[in-house]
């Protein structure tokens, strides 16, 4: 069973303490008992779940919101101290009270309480249970203050664990910084060397392509070259001491003998002088001494 002991002051009464216990069962909506006493007399009485519908509905509440009201005025005791006013008639045994609302206040509850024969006992036992719940209540304070203290213990052992942890990241991150920093350094040479091997390459590559080209050109201009400013002329031909030259004068003056001693046969020494200049490569060259020779010959 659990219960509920308050202390309150009645509106007759205000200087004197009462004291108020609430007891359910399983909730206070399924019914519960309710002891009063002042310390020389108590009084008790039992509310059942029918008693709450009936004020309830007299009320015009909904049920769950009138016993949450209840609960507020005599077990939780929420809210501040003028809001609900407790009455009690010693004479007719009429425990009430009521709910203010600014100017207005209206009756929340009301039980008829017998008197109990022996008042001595009740609160007796009103404070036994009182006692009790002290002792219970300094139990779970001492409890809460160890496990307090155990986690500020556990609390300072993981903070220094998170300062060591803290400690050896930063010092981590500095090697590896260092490190990297080393690596990068070396990637950066690797690679600077490599961009200028690359390049040397690429300069040497380009001056070869330029002097292929320059080579390519040159052979073509020796190629086109106009074959008349090849050929040299006849004053050159004279005064170059060329044996192909010696050898058509030589020629010449065969002819000049042959065609002294035999006037007819022209024919034949100038196909024979036609295919020596053939063999010679001296075509184009012979043409203006063929010329003289024809003169002479005429």
């Amino acid at each position: 069973m659990e219960r509920k002991i308050s202390r309150i002051h009645l509106a007759s009464e205000p200087n004197i303490a009462h004291f108020l216990q609430v007891s359910w069962e399983k909730t206070l909506e399924s019914g519960f008992v309710i002891t009063f006493t002042d310390g020389h007399s108590a009084w008790t009485g039992t509310v059942s779940e029918s008693d709450i519908s009936q004020e309830a509905d007299d009320m015009a509440m909904e049920k769950g919101k009138y016993v949450d009201e209840l609960r507020k005025a005599l077990v939780s005791g929420a809210g501040p101290a003028d809001v609900y006013t407790f009455n009690f008639s010693k004479e007719s045994c009429y425990f009430f009270f009521e709910k203010n609302l600014k100017d207005v206040s209206f009756r929340l509850g009301s039980f008829n309480l017998e008197k109990v024969e022996n008042p001595a006992e009740v609160i007796r036992e009103l404070i036994c249970y009182c006692l009790d719940t002290i002792a219970e209540n300094q139990a779970k304070n001492k409890h809460l203050q160890k496990e307090n203290e155990r986690l500020l213990r556990d609390w300072n052992d993981v903070q220094g664990r998170f300062e060591k942890c803290v400690s050896a990241k930063e010092a981590l991150e500095t090697d590896l910084y260092k490190r990297f920093i080393l690596v990068l350094n070396e990637k950066k040479t690797k690679i600077r060397s490599l961009h200028n091997k690359l390049l040397n390459m690429a300069q040497e590559r380009e001056k070869d392509i330029k002097q292929e080209g320059e080579t390519t050109i040159c052979s073509e201009m020796t190629a086109d070259r106009d074959p008349v400013y090849d050929e040299s002329t006849d004053e050159e031909s004279e005064n170059q001491p060329d044996p192909s030259g010696s050898a058509s004068a030589a020629l010449s003056k065969d002819d000049s003998i042959i065609s002294s001693l035999d006037v007819t046969d022209i024919a034949p020494s100038r196909k024979r002088r036609q295919r020596m200049q053939k063999n010679l490569g001296t075509e184009p060259k012979m043409a203006p001494q063929e010329h003289q020779l024809q003169e002479k010959e005429k």
